[in-house]
């Protein structure tokens, strides 16, 4: 997808790998940019405003847990900008003894934001398609047992988006979905790690394995993340690690056994 005009609806804008991808989106000259957080930063709000002009770029404050905070935003964002031609679903919390809190904004926040997102987006419902990004993690792609909760909820996004990518779905409404697996990076989730794991019992190895683990650098994800929205077909799912960029081939396991 050509970036250049398009309309784009970020949420999570303000953390770690959101506010660089934000800043990778806003040299692509998009027309229009929607943040959804919970906490705005003002300075660097106005800073965006200041240096591109020629982009509407508004904020709105949203509780990804609020499903009526959701429908607001979605709504004020077609106020303001008329459509949007992506969103970016980046709202993230790793700390397994936040349990339900853990699913709500890692999973069922994805969920609804991506169907609200849906009813203005869907070409059969008067939409214009467009592009869905889900950002779940390595963690997502197999079981990470010091992290169980958040390899639970980051695993039911990356299955949520590839479902969404059906081709029966995409031929319908015209919107696409990629899925997004950053690895290790330097970001404020990973600050007291130790602290968040399963079972405190954990804590001493999860310092030790972290200690051990490569980190790649936030602008380095966001630059790959907004490479892979700019080329990515309709179902892709890509591995962000180190650096590089891996599309992956997730092997279908199971065919239903159908009647003669």
């Amino acid at each position: 997808m050509d970036l250049e005009g398009k309309n784009v609806v970020y949420l999570g804008g303000f953390g770690g790998i959101g506010k660089n991808c934000v800043q990778e989106l806003l040299k692509k000259q998009i027309k229009g940019l929607a943040i959804f957080d919970l906490i705005v930063d003002d300075e660097l709000l106005a800073e965006w405003r200041e240096q591109n002009s020629k982009t509407e770029i508004f904020y709105q404050k949203v509780d990804i847990t609020q499903k009526s905070d959701i429908d607001t935003a979605y709504k004020a964002a077609t106020e303001k900008l008329g459509h949007f031609d992506v969103v970016v679903n980046g709202i993230g919390l790793l700390d397994d003894r936040l349990i339900e809190l853990t699913i709500q904004i890692n999973l069922m926040g994805v969920i609804n934001s991506t169907l609200t997102a849906l009813e203005y987006m869907d070409k059969f419902k008067g939409g214009r398609g467009g592009l869905i990004v889900n950002i779940s993690s390595v963690a997502g792609l197999q079981p990470t047992p010091l992290m169980a909760i958040y390899s639970t909820s980051k695993t039911g996004v990356t299955t949520f988006t590839r479902a969404m990518a059906s081709p029966i779905y995409f031929a319908h409404s015209g919107v696409g979905f990629i899925t997004i697996c950053p690895g290790y990076t330097d970001t404020g989730i990973l600050e007291d790690i130790d602290k968040k794991t399963t079972f405190p019992f954990c804590n001493t190895r999860m310092r030790t394995v972290f200690s051990k683990v490569k980190r790649q650098t936030v602008e380095v994800c966001a630059r790959n993340t907004v490479h892979a929205i700019e080329t990515a077909k309709n179902g892709a799912v890509f591995m962000l690690e180190l650096g590089e960029i891996q599309e992956l081939d997730i092997p279908n396991l199971w065919n239903p056994q159908l009647d003669d």
